[in-house]
């Protein structure tokens, strides 16, 4: 099984704690690590490697889903933008990075503080102080849930 299958798993089985609410394709989970406060992914139930390779309206849907659980992360977490990544190198599973961005969230970091999340460097990105302790995941889930419900 792959992480993002793991992941799944553990939601199914009530035992996620980053979990916020299911979807018709995915699930919308808080990040493990919040140095961009409000980093939310949305995880496909399909195990899939590619968006190309998902039925038409499976697909549509999936995107669609997408972009709630986007903008729902951007009105709680008070975005300037928001960035989405769909990489899957490192786990291959169709999963969504949902970044919310603030002006200067990278300045130290190249280009005035502007450029993609990857310009900050992963031992600080992953450091354990960017986990976020019960109360604030807490926090954070109680305020994407009361966004979602807003918009569905």
């Amino acid at each position: 099984m792959c992480l993002i299958c793991d992941r799944i798993e553990m939601i199914k089985k009530g035992e996620n704690p980053y979990f916020v609410k299911e979807f018709e394709t995915g699930y919308a989970v808080i990040g493990d690590h919040q140095y961009f406060k409000g980093f939310t992914l949305f995880l496909c139930k399909t195990h899939e490697t590619e968006l190309f390779r998902l039925d038409r309206e499976f697909k549509m849907k999936f995107l669609e889903e997408m972009s709630l659980v986007a903008q729902a992360a951007s009105a709680a977490f008070g975005s300037d933008k928001m960035n989405y990544e769909l990489l899957g190198m490192g786990d291959a599973h169709l999963h969504w990075h949902l970044y919310p961005r603030r002006n200067g969230d990278l300045d130290g970091y190249g280009n005035n503080g502007k450029g993609p999340v990857w310009w900050l460097p992963m031992n600080i990105m992953y450091d354990d102080s960017t986990r976020p302790s019960p109360q604030e995941l807490y926090d954070m889930k109680r305020r994407l849930k009361n966004e979602l419900d807003k918009l569905i």
